[in-house]
C-alpha cells in the first residue's frame, strides 16, 4: 500500500514556509490527539500519520530529498517510522515542546502533569554503500556489518545490575523535572528543570550492572539487512529506522543512513537516467554500413550502422537505461558513434588510401543540416 503524499497530510502546499508547517501539524494533533480520541483507531493512525509528516517536513534535509524523489528517496523506513513501529511515548518525547505550545500542558508528553521525563536518543551512524549500474536497475538488497552501540544483553537496557536495584526518583517523583516557585517584584513565577538528581529520567540506580557500567549499552558488530529500490542515484541516501547506536537506558535507537555511490562500469557511462556507449568503428564499416554489437545492463544486442554514418552520430535505444526512482519509466542507451582511424599504415596500404583520397567520393560534400560542415573541410585539408 502506497503512502499518503506528507503535503497533503498537513493539508499545505509544497512551498510552505516551516511556521505553516508546524501550525499545520498542531491542528492536527490536536484534532487526533489519543487523549481526546480514547479508543479511537482511527484517529490513533492519523496522530501517527501526521507525526510522520512533520518529521520529514521539518527537517530541511529529509525535506529536500522527499521533494526531489518522494517516498523513495527517503529509503526503508524513512519518515520517523511513526507509522510502523515507534509508540506514542516516541512521538511525545520526540515532539514535546510543540505539544506543550499547542495544548498548554493538557496533552503534554501524556503524563498527567504535563511534562515527561526526557528520553534518551541514540546517536545515527553514517557508511557509505557502493552499487553497480545493474544494481541500480534493478533494485539491490546489501548486508551491511558496521560496530555499534547496542543495548546490554545482561541488564537489558537498564544499566541495573537488578530490577530491585532501580528506583522512582524521590526529587522529582518520577517525573524527569523539578518545579520552583520565586518571588519577584511582577509575582510570583514558577520555573522547571531536568530533576539534578536523576538527570531527568526519573529513575536512580543504586547497584549498576557489571557489563555496561550503568549506562545499559556495550559494543558490537551488527549486520544490518538494506533493501535499496531500483532508480536510485550516486548521492541519495537511504535511512534505516532504529538501526543506529542504541539509546542508554532504553531510550530510541539513532538511524542507519546509507549513502548511495557508484561503482564505475566497465563499458557504460552513467548521465542521469540515461547510458552512454562510445562505440568505436572502422573507416570501411562507416563507409558500408554494417551491423555491431553494444552492452546493455540486460545483455549485448545487435544495431545496425546505416552506410555514410558519420562520426559523432548518437543512435538512441529507448528504454535500455536506467529506471526512474519514482517510477516514471526508464532512460535510453545512448551509443555515441566514433570512426576510428588507424595510425600506422604499410606502405601498400598508404597507397590505397591515396587513390582513395584523389576520388571524388571521399571529398567532402555540403549538408544542408550541418552547420559544421566548413570547419571539417578546413581541418580536412589541413
Amino acid at each position: 500500500m502506497s503512502k499518503r503524499d506528507y503535503y497533503e497530510i498537513l493539508g499545505v502546499s509544497k512551498g510552505a514556509a516551516k511556521d505553516e508547517i508546524k501550525k499545520a501539524y498542531r491542528k492536527h494533533a490536536l484534532k487526533y490527539h489519543p487523549d481526546k480520541n480514547p479508543g479511537n483507531k482511527e484517529a490513533e493512525e492519523k496522530f501517527k500519520e501526521a507525526a510522520e509528516a512533520y518529521e520529514v517536513l521539518s527537517n530541511d534535509e529529509k525535506r529536500a530529498r522527499y521533494d526531489q524523489f518522494g517516498h523513495a528517496g527517503l529509503g526503508n523506513n524513512m519518515g520517523g517510522g511513526f507509522g510502523g513501529g515507534m509508540t506514542m511515548e516516541d512521538i511525545f518525547s520526540s515532539f514535546g515542546d510543540i505539544f506543550g505550545d499547542a495544548f498548554g500542558g493538557a496533552f503534554g508528553g501524556r503524563s498527567r502533569g504535563g511534562r515527561s521525563r526526557n528520553v534518551n536518543k541514540g546517536t545515527n551512524l553514517r557508511l557509505k554503500v557502493k552499487l553497480t549500474l545493474e544494481e541500480f536497475a534493478r533494485g539491490a538488497e546489501k548486508k551491511v556489518r558496521v560496530t555499534k552501540y547496542v543495548t546490554c544483553n545482561v541488564c537489558n537496557g537498564t544499566g541495573a545490575a537488578s530490577d530491585s536495584d532501580i528506583t522512582t526518583c524521590s526529587t522529582c517523583k518520577g517525573t524527569g523535572h523539578t518545579t520552583r516557585v520565586m518571588n519577584t517584584i511582577l509575582g510570583q513565577m514558577q520555573t522547571t528543570a531536568p530533576c539534578n538528581v536523576c538527570g531527568g529520567e526519573g529513575k536512580v540506580i543504586s547497584k549498576k550492572c557489571h557489563k555496561c557500567y550503568g549506562e545499559g549499552i556495550t559494543q558490537a558488530d551488527e549486520v544490518i539487512p538494506v533493501s535499496i529500490p531500483a532508480g536510485m542515484a550516486p548521492g541519495m541516501q537511504l535511512s534505516v529506522t532504529g538501526k543506529g547506536n542504541a539509546a542508554r537506558r532504553g531510550g530510541i535507537n539513532g538511524d542507519l543512513i546509507v549513502l548511495i555511490d557508484e561503482e564505475p562500469h566497465e563499458d557504460l557511462i552513467r548521465e542521469g537516467n540515461d547510458l552512454i556507449y562510445n562505440l568505436f568503428i572502422s573507416i570501411p564499416d562507416a563507409i558500408l554500413g554494417s551491423n555491431v554489437e553494444v552492452p546493455t545492463l540486460d545483455g549485448k544486442v545487435r544495431i545496425k550502422i546505416d552506410p555514410g554514418t558519420q562520426g559523432g552520430k548518437i543512435l538512441r535505444l529507448r528504454g535500455k537505461g536506467l529506471p526512474d526512482v519514482n517510477g516514471y519509466g526508464k532512460g535510453d542507451l545512448l551509443v555515441n558513434v566514433n570512426v576510428w582511424v588507424p595510425k600506422n599504415l604499410t606502405r601498400e596500404e598508404q597507397k590505397m588510401i591515396e587513390q582513395y583520397r584523389s576520388s571524388q567520393t571521399f571529398i567532402p560534400k555540403p549538408d544542408a543540416d550541418d552547420k559544421g560542415f566548413f570547419d571539417r573541410v578546413k581541418n580536412y585539408f589541413s
